[in-house]
C-alpha cells in the first residue's frame, strides 16, 4: 500500500467517524452526554498531569441549567 492511499484511507475514516458522532449526538443527545462524561471523569480525578485534567475538561459536556422537565436539548442555550 502506497502512503497516498494510506492517508486518503485515514481521511475517509476520519470523515466518516465525525459523519457518525454527529448523527449520534443529532438521534441520542443523552446517551452522548453520558458517554462523553464517562469518558472525562477518570481524566478529572485529583493527582492527575495537568494535560489530563486539560482533555478531561475539554471532553466534558457542558453543564446543563437545571431547568425541570428540560430535555436536555441545548435550546435554551442558543440565542
Amino acid at each position: 500500500m502506497t502512503t497516498s492511499y494510506a492517508f486518503q484511507y485515514l481521511v475517509v475514516a476520519g470523515a466518516v467517524l465525525l459523519s457518525a458522532g454527529g448523527f449520534l449526538h443529532a438521534q441520542f443527545p443523552d446517551a452522548t452526554r453520558r458517554l462523553r462524561a464517562s469518558a472525562a471523569l477518570p481524566l478529572l480525578r485529583p493527582g492527575r498531569p495537568s494535560w489530563l485534567v486539560r482533555i478531561g475538561r475539554w471532553l466534558a459536556p457542558p453543564p446543563t441549567g437545571g431547568v425541570e422537565n428540560c430535555g436536555h436539548c441545548s435550546g435554551c442555550d442558543k440565542p
